[in-house]
């Protein structure tokens, strides 16, 4: 009997709880990742002081839109986050077209953290051993791992982005609370960053592109509905909890790095040193070794980021091919594990494939991590602005006993806040992208034709496989 028949169509149940759910998602964020590598240019080119106050704004602005997300959720069921919240909204047809649009977002995601993978590995190996090994080498190795990883039982997913997340949280604040205890450097301890005159110093446009992106794929605590325990409880205490941690870690950690070089100097030095910012702190308040532990825990970092968007497009994948809309085979899952491995070899070899396509394109590693993580920050804010709409027009059909606040206002008030933070982010692409081509600054085109693609498919399934198109949302039911 075939590994695939005996689990086909079917994920694992109760198999998840909150904090594995936690866990899938903080890790996507890649805390270290965001802290280390983002933090630094939101403070040179943005905001500088006003990067941990701005964190907590932002936090604030999806825990806005989780009232209207999670809210929806309990009233909707599947494996899918945003697929079904916009069928179900605002019809199928959009529906189609935002699962396309998120499957591009979350492959481009993918594609980023893998080449920054990539990009770091070749440089610690380097450094230790002298051997310059390319960096698609790490990706297609690193394509393989997350792979296996991702074929197993989904709590193995869990304990591996559970340890890896937990590590990167603990050195974060063992740093953070050593700059405390030291006196919080040259300007002391002083909560200045947190102040509303500190917001609006710099270029707070800036900051937003920057710190908007690193809360990217908190919405993916609803894509393992099937497998979490009680779904209508564990999805949105997991949604609200990893919106917080997200921003408050994100908030304390660069609050002390601020009081470490002092909040007068904080934007200077990180003009002066983007990539060594914290690891100079760390080194000194840590000693020498902390630095080489910075350099494997960003690795590690990267990896946990790269399997749980791998898991979560698997689940993609899986459900819309349990819809008709792929093929049936990539809704197969694992005789044991019951998970989607078929949508998994299917997403490792396409994955294999474009990193290929640019290594042999000779597109160097930088150009393609500021290429993706555009293309993923427009997709995302132009899906989430959608699903706001479609939770407000979910409603307006049956008000089903939920009060104004989280059927209207929450939802409204978060359309409004994200469409701004998309006009700013595709005002600014070619800072985001590194890349002023015309190409890039179409993305929000581009992106917009992908759905429009997935509004043509499924009008063209009603007409032309009728059975298929009533099915559609059948799961979610």
């Amino acid at each position: 009997m075939s590994i695939l028949e005996a689990g086909s169509g079917q994920l694992r149940k109760d198999a998840m709880g909150i904090w594995h759910i936690v866990f899938f998602v903080v890790a996507a964020a890649a805390p270290l990742a965001v802290v280390v590598g983002v933090s630094p240019y939101a403070f040179a080119a943005g905001n500088g002081t006003g990067v941990p106050l701005t964190f907590i704004l932002v936090g604030a602005m999806y825990l806005l839109f989780s009232v209207g997300f999670t809210t929806m959720s309990a009233h909707i069921g599947g494996a899918v986050s945003f697929y079904p919240y916009i069928a179900k909204g605002l019809g199928k047809p959009m529906g189609v077209g935002g699962a396309l649009i998120s499957i591009a977002s979350y492959i481009a995601v993918q594609l980023m953290a893998m080449t920054l993978f990539g990009i770091f590995s070749n440089a610690i190996v380097t450094q230790y051993t002298g051997l310059d090994i390319p960096w698609w080498i790490y990706c297609l190795m690193l394509n393989v791992g997350v792979y296996l990883c991702g074929m197993r039982k989904i709590e193995f997913s869990g304990r591996v982005l559970g340890v890896f997340m937990i590590a990167e949280v603990v050195v974060l604040s063992l740093l953070g609370i050593a700059i405390l205890v030291n006196g919080g450097g040259p300007e002391g301890i002083t909560l200045a960053p947190f102040g509303f005159s500190a917001v609006n110093s710099g270029n707070l446009s800036l900051a937003l592109v920057f710190i908007v992106s690193a809360f990217i794929g908190f919405e993916a605590t609803t894509i393992f509905g099937e497998e979490a325990r009680e779904p209508r409880k564990t999805i949105p205490i997991a949604t609200y909890l990893a919106v917080a941690i997200i921003a408050v870690f994100y908030a304390f950690s660069t609050w002390a790095i601020a009081l470490d070089y002092g909040p007068t100097n904080i934007v200077a030095a990180a003009e002066a040193n983007f990539t060594g910012l914290y690891q100079v702190s760390m080194e000194k308040h840590l000693g020498g070794f902390s630095g080489v532990v910075l350099q494997v825990l960003m690795i590690t970092s990267l990896f946990a980021c790269v399997l749980s968007f791998h898991n979560t497009i698997n689940r993609y994948f899986f459900v819309i091919a349990r819809e008709g809309l792929l093929n049936a085979k990539m809704a197969a899952t694992h005789a044991e594990h019951q998970s989607p491995q078929t949508a998994g070899i299917v997403q490792m070899i396409m994955v294999a494939a474009i990193v290929l396509v640019f290594a042999l394109a000779g597109l160097k590693p930088e150009v393609i991590v500021g290429l993706c993580s555009a293309f993923t920050a427009i997709g995302i804010l132009m899906i989430q602005c959608v699903v706001s709409v479609s939770v407000i027009a979910f409603f307006s059909k049956d008000h089903r006993g939920v009060n104004a606040w989280r059927r209207l206002i929450a939802p409204a008030l978060s359309t409004i806040a994200l469409a701004s933070c998309l006009y700013l982010m595709a005002s600014h692409l070619a800072l985001v992208s590194g890349s002023e081509s015309i190409f890039v600054q179409a993305y929000p085109i581009i992106i917009a034709g992908i759905g429009v693609i997935g509004i043509v498919f499924a009008r063209w399934l009603r007409t032309a496989r009728p059975q298929t198109y009533a099915n559609l949302g059948r799961v979610f039911n």
